[in-house]
């Protein structure tokens, strides 16, 4: 646990030495819940059909936000090892991959609880969204939601260590291209077939379709929220096999001592 922790240790000294890592996260959560929350107050001030459009669009912002944030928790943390050349640093000593992605994971644990509270603040006092209201029933959507997150954020940081640093952008899009197929703003029977295939592997459609449902004044699936649960336990597990074959090959074929920010290989 002791390495573990030096891995936290040292994110928490970035952060400490540079304001801008600190505020970033809770800058753009702010932005996305300012401009959705006035787009839902004026949705509700244009349409006559009585809907409240607080819960439905502005959760469903503030449940995405939260998943991107622990995706970027994990991949940032990552990067900034990138970015500084630092594996072979860490990989020389004892540390072993399980303690340096437990590390990557806890920091972002402590990232996005962060950025969590803070669009609960702004939503619940600014747009009168109150999730408080669901009680214990919005833990198990959050935590499915933090599991995918977590096996994304590993996934990306694969594909980092893979092709090298210069493919970093390929992680920021990844919740933009996955959005569609999980109906963040709409049911998935919207979807064409062919999409709702995909959505059904995808555990965040089992997050919105619940949330959804207890909007709509409906009853949660319970099922629906199991699979996703066990799915977002699967993709970790297979994120984790993966990174650790990717890291296996960089050492064997030298290609993490000729880490730098052009190699794509």
């Amino acid at each position: 646990m002791s390495r573990t922790a030096a891995i936290v240790l040292r994110q928490y000294y970035l952060m400490r030495g540079n304001l801008s890592r600190l505020l970033s996260p809770v800058v753009w959560v702010t932005i996305d819940i300012v401009l959705w929350g006035f787009i839902t107050k004026y949705l509700n001030t244009v349409t006559s059909s009585g809907f409240n459009f607080v819960p439905a669009l502005l959760g469903a912002v503030l449940l995405w936000d939260f998943f991107s944030r622990v995706m970027h928790g994990v991949s940032m943390a990552f990067l900034e090892d990138v970015w500084s050349r630092n594996f072979l640093n860490l990989f020389a000593s004892p540390l072993s991959l399980s303690q340096y992605l437990s590390g990557l994971v806890l920091t972002a644990i402590a990232t996005s609880v962060v950025g969590l509270i803070v669009m609960l603040i702004l939503a619940t006092t600014m747009f009168g969204l109150s999730f408080f209201t669901l009680g214990l029933m919005l833990v198990p959507f959050l935590f499915v939601l933090f599991l995918f997150g977590i096996a994304l954020g590993i996934f990306g940081c694969t594909i980092v260590l893979r092709l090298g640093p210069a493919s970093e952008w390929f992680i920021w899009p990844i919740p933009a291209l996955i959005s569609p197929f999980v109906g963040v703003f709409y049911p998935i029977s919207t979807l064409p077939q062919w999409m709702q295939y995909l959505s059904y592997v995808l555990p965040p459609s089992y997050v919105f379709e619940g949330m959804r449902a207890i909007v709509l004044g409906g009853v949660v699936s319970g099922r629906g929220l199991f699979c996703g649960g066990w799915l977002a336990v699967l993709y970790i597990l297979l994120g984790c096999w993966f990174f650790k074959r990717t890291y296996q090959r960089a050492v064997r074929t030298g290609l993490i001592a000729r880490y730098s920010a052009e190699s794509i290989s």
